[in-house]
């Protein structure tokens, strides 16, 4: 698709008055309707060739002679998604759950951890309208095969639905645990999910019940998919299981044990209809015949867990994957791209046993190393099949697309070999890098600030606060308020009594003093090392000697001890005690009762004896 790229982050020399000016750059544009319309002009049936317009060459100047992935079905090369288009952040950033072109593919819609449905601009890629939709994490959306519902559920098991307008129509409790997948049928009449419960659910899309319930797996099942013509779903567990169910009879057809660890993905392949792609934690991907009911492909090259995949809209070979440390690779079914130095796998088709040959090792494409910082949670076509979008962990939406004709170094970027290789060869600036992601967060903003308003949020009303000081508010008429009374301390200020305290204290006003624990007579207090050797043999830390408090204590001013008590100690001002203080007027430290008994006892068993 032809498109426009953004412009210089600053032209050097400019500069007006001496400072500098930042020429904000374009904003890179995906048009795909000139290229449509050219195609529709001059596309012929099939069997004459297809196409009678002039042929793509590698210069810029054939940009104006770019053709849809639908006019060359069967160059599925030409649409592999190789370079960075734009990468499209909130304001307040959350990881991206699930990301899904809207099914007249306008707009992207982007479903976050934080339970935010965002809406980006599927030409422009900018920002164009955010609303709370559900109260949890979002893990699934599907639109119907209609377009027009939109089903989404949430990491508390609640399923909402929507209109094309987003207006939530339809809240049903669909499971207890998580829902981390869901798809509908053919025929929009049904849908079903999975859950984290072990079990998948069949519901009535119009009566929002569940019709029946897939019950056969051991652990969370973590995917799901109905097959796109035929009365068959897929699902994938944490029990490492791919299990085909038929949603009439609620029986397990087969069971596929081709990986070794948590199925993270099912989809079928939606043109013909014939295979089903999986992806595991075992760092591989399957592709698997529904014919003959085993494995035909197997997808090497990720270092890390896969943790999603996608087929494309228009080329049935065409499969991308996302992997669980941000790589993103491209694989052809019909093109191995086996590595030197390793043996080429047979087709399973070409083998003179299909169904005892092992599965043919397919490698990618093209590699994305670096597309993301993180797992890549989500990947969506668009369905035209020209641009790429993912979602990841690292909180950024990104979209992608096959490079113009005469571009070369779009495999020099920082997403190709890393930030630190495109620094050294030039293709990537540091500074420039930050400026362009300062500009992009500037534009997001702006775009948020003059997007659609959601009508069910409450409007938040400020309150009036000093400026510069948050949640100090205003004084009336210029006077600031008066501080709260505490009870029992009359304010110095305000005459009069103090308020009354919310209960009484022995003692004080006229209360009796409370009557002392065993029997103690006041007059004679018990003995100190008495006390201090009983709490010694029950292990407890012994008081502080007569006449101290303990560490850290200091009494407040003119305070009164009850009756029955020794006074307390007396200190300076600056709160220090007066006892320990030397002769001399200098201030030393006294050691704490706890240390001088545990030394003492220390020299008792001949320790600490010898003076340094």
């Amino acid at each position: 698709m032809a498109y426009d790229p953004r412009g210089d982050h600053g032209a050097p020399g400019g500069h007006d008055g001496g400072g500098f000016v930042r020429a904000r750059g374009r904003r890179p544009v995906t048009d795909y309707g000139s290229t449509l319309a050219h195609w529709m002009r001059n596309r012929q049936p099939r069997f004459k060739g297809a196409f009678k317009g002039e042929a793509e060459r590698p210069s810029a100047s054939y940009i104006v002679d770019m053709l849809p992935p639908l006019a060359r079905v069967t160059n599925p090369a030409d649409s592999v998604p190789t370079k960075h288009l734009h990468s499209s952040l909130n304001k307040i950033k959350h990881p991206v759950n699930v990301v899904r072109w809207t099914p007249e593919g306008r707009r992207l819609l982007t479903a976050s951890s934080s339970g935010e449905f965002t809406l980006w601009n599927g030409t422009g890629f900018n920002f164009e309208t955010i609303m709370q939709a559900h109260d949890v994490a979002i893990r699934a959306l599907a639109y119907s095969h209609s377009d027009d519902w939109l089903i989404s559920a949430d990491h508390e098991g609640i399923i909402k639905y929507w209109q094309p307008n987003f207006n939530n129509v339809q809240v049903i409790q669909g499971h207890t645990d998580p829902i981390r997948d869901l798809a509908f049928s053919p025929n929009d009449s049904k849908f079903v999910t999975a859950s984290d419960d072990s079990s998948l659910k069949i519901f009535d899309f119009a009566g929002g019940i569940a019709e029946s319930t897939l019950q056969g797996h051991g652990w969370d099942a973590k995917s799901c998919d109905w097959h796109p013509t035929k009365g068959l779903i897929v699902s994938g567990s944490k029990d490492h299981l791919v299990k085909l169910w038929d949603p009439r009879t609620q029986r397990c057809l087969t069971t596929l044990h081709g990986h070794k660890n948590t199925i993270t993905k099912t989809s079928f392949e939606r043109v013909m209809g014939w295979c089903l792609a999986t992806s595991a934690r075992d760092q591989t991907a399957r592709i698997f015949d529904i014919r003959m009911m085993r494995d035909i492909c197997l997808l090497r090259g990720h270092e890390k867990d896969i943790s999603t995949l996608t087929w494309h809209p228009i080329h049935s070979n065409l499969l991308s994957t996302g992997g669980n440390e941000g790589s993103l690779f491209h694989y052809l079914l019909d093109e191995p791209n086996t590595p030197p130095h390793q043996a080429i796998s047979t087709a399973v088709y070409e083998s003179p046993d299909p169904l005892t040959a092992p599965a043919q090792s397919i490698y990618p494409t093209h590699k994305l190393p670096f597309a993301h910082d993180y797992a890549i949670w989500s990947l969506d076509w668009h369905p035209l099949g020209h641009i790429l979008a993912s979602g990841s962990n690292d909180r950024i939406t990104r979209f992608w697309s096959r490079g113009r004709p005469g571009e070369t170094d779009i495999f020099q970027d920082k997403y190709h070999i890393g930030e630190v290789a495109a620094e050294a060869q030039g293709t990537w600036d540091r500074r420039g890098g930050r400026r362009q992601r300062q500009e992009e967060e500037e534009q997001e903003l702006e775009d948020e600030m003059e997007g659609l308003v959601d009508q069910k949020m409450p409007l938040k009303q400020p309150m009036p606060t000093f400026p510069g000081l948050p949640g100090l508010s205003l004084p009336a008429n210029g006077v600031p308020p008066p501080p709260p009374q505490i009870p029992g301390v009359s304010a110095a200020s305000a005459p009069g009594p103090a308020p009354p305290l919310p209960f009484p204290i022995p003692g004080a006003a006229g209360v009796p003093p409370p009557p002392l624990p065993g029997g103690l007579d006041p007059s004679n207090p018990a003995d100190f090392a008495k006390i201090a050797e009983m709490m010694q043999k029950a292990g407890l830390p012994p008081p502080p000697p007569p006449n101290m408090l303990p560490p850290g204590l200091i009494p407040p001013p003119n305070f009164a001890a009850p009756p029955g008590f020794p006074p307390p100690p007396v200190f300076a001002p600056g709160g220090v005690d007066m006892q320990a203080s030397d002769s001399n007027g200098g201030r030393r430290r006294a050691p704490l009762p706890s240390q001088e008994e545990s030394l003492r006892m220390e020299q008792k068993k001949g320790n600490y004896t010898r003076v340094r």
